[in-house]
């Protein structure tokens, strides 16, 4: 006992508080129909399946974002933290149909969400997503948003001040080249279209 209170006596105490660590800005991805037992996403003849592809991009969407210093998550399609969720920014990635319809189907889709209450910076990352993407793919944007983009569920759930957005990254027929072969560039995409809404970056 007399050897403890004698090593207490003898160590220095520092006289200001530790200092508590910052939380980092977070962004939340949603990867398109993961855990979802309604719809498990588009299915290919060989087996590919587009869940697959949204977990692959999504997953390297994380890592870069993770080494700009932010914090993200990878949330399921219908995740409970979805509920009032606060993020710098939220996108949930998916991809279109396996099959063939036309020549044209072929390309990229964003949507933004209309339940902000700052419309203003859900238009701005909408719009650096498109660009950023399409610098980063070559894809060029399909104009068919569907009822399932601009009423998207997560839209309803998240809280209204958090911008978000829905990106179609292509379709898994015409454009599963690039989708399974270069998922590093669809992931660029949207790492530099994120990065490009919160920092603010000029675009045309």
């Amino acid at each position: 006992l007399a050897e403890a209170i004698s090593f207490t006596e003898a160590t220095p105490t520092s006289e200001w508080p530790t200092a508590t660590p910052r939380p980092r800005p977070r962004i939340g991805i949603v990867v398109g129909h993961w855990g979802d037992t309604h719809d498990p996403g588009a299915v290919c003849q060989d087996g590919l399946t587009e869940l697959q592809v949204n977990q692959e991009v999504a997953t390297l969407v994380q890592q870069g974002l993770v080494t700009e210093g932010f914090e993200v998550e990878l949330l399921k399609e219908f995740d409970p933290k979805l509920q009032d969720y606060f993020a710098l920014a939220l996108v949930s990635i998916h991809a279109d149909s396996c099959q063939y319809i036309n020549d044209q189907a072929t390309g990229y889709k964003v949507a933004p969400s209309m339940e902000n209450r700052r419309p203003e910076r859900t238009g701005r990352l909408t719009s650096c997503l498109r660009y950023r993407y399409e610098e980063a793919t070559n894809l060029q944007p399909h104009n068919s948003i569907t009822a399932d983009m601009s009423s998207y569920h997560a839209f309803d759930e998240i809280d209204e001040d958090t911008p978000a957005a829905i990106i179609e990254i292509g379709f898994l027929n015409l454009d599963r080249q690039i989708l399974t072969q270069e998922p590093d560039r669809i992931a660029t995409g949207i790492t530099n279209g994120i990065l490009c809404y919160i920092r603010n970056e000029s675009i045309p």
